[in-house]
């Protein structure tokens, strides 16, 4: 008896081994646990979980939590308690190097710590990465500055009324943002007030009774920004927009309106001359 017993015990054994070894050889992979990251959170204050890289999926176990990405950034969750003392859940956050990560979530009315950054290796979390609506302001000014000494790449984009030169300079890109190298020249000897210089984009002329379309562009930097240009003077402006290209049928109107006057002036920029933007 007891030797039917151990033959018994040891044939389920070896079964239990053949399932585990099948297991593993089918699936050719192996199984690591990621142990959730204990983390407190309160009502009253603000928790930010800073990653290395985007933000990807992000799921609650419980909707007494509250969380969102900060506005205009794509690597910072910004995490509260939506409920005074929730009983304990979970949170998962995938960002966008394939990474998932695991919390734990207890309520503390005042929690230890508010601030978390995150990294892999090779990969610290120490800047802010800005979402492509909303790029980062001081690299667009940083630029902006860098081309505003650039030589000048376009020609024949330009216009002249009474001793006032409107030329496009220059045209440059990087990632979603474009910059365009502006120049005014005042030959008069009459001060060039500028009410306004603007950016549209505009149907090609059509017979007066046609309906016309205009979509103006609002630039997200001005560099080197003047209300006067004085008599015998000129003036690099650069403007920063976001990236875009024209629809058939269509171009870019560059308009600088004088204050008080009617030295109107107008650039005429079509899709041939914005392809050829050149890279920062």
């Amino acid at each position: 008896m007891k030797t039917i017993c151990a033959v018994m015990i040891t044939g389920i054994f070896l079964v239990l081994t053949n399932i585990n070894a099948y297991s593993q050889n089918a699936h050719g992979s192996t199984v690591s646990v990621i142990e959730p990251y204990p983390l407190a959170i309160t009502y009253f204050k603000t928790t930010n979980l800073m990653f290395p890289y985007a933000i990807k999926s992000v799921d609650r176990g419980s909707k007494d939590v509250l969380a969102q990405k900060a506005t205009g950034v794509e690597n910072i969750l910004q995490v509260k308690a939506g409920k005074r003392g929730f009983n304990e859940t979970n949170l998962t956050v995938i960002t966008a190097d394939g990474k998932l990560y695991s919390y734990v979530l207890s309520y503390a009315d005042n929690p230890s710590v508010l601030n978390l950054q995150f990294s892999t290796a090779g990969k610290p979390a120490d800047n802010t990465l800005f979402s492509a609506a909303n790029p980062n302001e001081a690299v667009i000014q940083e630029d902006a500055k860098k081309v505003a000494a650039e030589k000048k790449n376009v020609r024949g984009v330009k216009d002249k009324k009474y001793g006032i030169k409107f030329r496009l300079n220059g045209l440059f890109i990087r990632d979603d943002v474009m910059y365009y190298q502006i120049k005014v020249t005042n030959k008069s000897n009459i001060n060039y007030g500028i009410d306004q210089l603007r950016f549209f984009i505009r149907d090609q002329k059509k017979p007066k009774r046609s309906a016309t379309q205009e979509i103006e562009i609002k630039p997200l930097d001005i560099q080197n920004d003047a209300s006067i240009i004085a008599g015998q003077s000129e003036r690099i402006l650069v403007f920063a927009l976001p990236k875009f290209t024209i629809p058939d049928k269509k171009y870019l109107a560059i308009q600088l309106m004088e204050k008080n006057g009617g030295r109107h002036l107008e650039l005429d920029v079509h899709n041939k001359t914005i392809i050829k933007a050149q890279s920062l």
